[in-house]
This record gives structure tokens, C-alpha cells and sequence, in this order.
């Protein structure tokens, strides 16, 4: 339990932080299970749609440091090379 009036006004700060982390980790791991989705389907026109908005999600996850930016780097890089190898 918190004992000062101000760590109870960080715990009440962490929840709403964490509630926009999840719903950011949670937007970025969708887009890039979208995007796979797509390349399987072998639909390449939509899925360098897709990239972008997966680009956008996994910079908005580093930006915040729900990620760290050589992971971010790495999965970009791996979508890139999915969306290439679409035939």
C-alpha cells in the first residue's frame, strides 16, 4: 500500500500508462499478424498497404519504449522481406 499522498498518485499514473502500453503492444502485434495473414493469401498490392500501417505501429511501440529500436529495427526488417518474397 502506498503511504504517501504522492505515490498513490503514481499508481494511479502507472494504470493508466499501462492500459495505453498494452493497447499499443496489442495494435502492433495485430498489424504484423494482419500483414502475415496477407502475404500468405499472396495479395501483394494489400500488403504493401499493410507494411505502412505496420511500419507506424511498431515506431509508435518504440517511440514509447515498449520495444527497444533494435527490436523495432529487426521487425520492420523481417516485414519488409515477407512483403518482398510475396510472388
Amino acid at each position: 500500500m502506498p503511504i504517501t499522498k504522492g505515490a498513490e498518485k503514481k499508481i494511479k499514473g502507472d494504470a493508466k500508462k499501462r492500459i495505453f502500453n498494452i493497447r499499443r503492444a496489442t495494435v502492433m502485434k495485430n498489424a504484423i499478424k494482419e500483414l502475415k495473414k496477407v502475404s500468405l493469401a499472396k495479395n501483394k498490392k494489400e500488403a504493401e498497404t499493410l507494411l505502412k500501417t505496420t511500419y507506424k505501429a511498431i515506431d509508435k511501440a518504440q517511440k514509447r519504449g515498449i520495444i527497444k529500436k533494435n527490436t523495432a529495427s529487426r521487425k520492420k526488417a523481417q516485414m519488409a522481406r515477407i512483403v518482398k518474397n510475396i510472388s
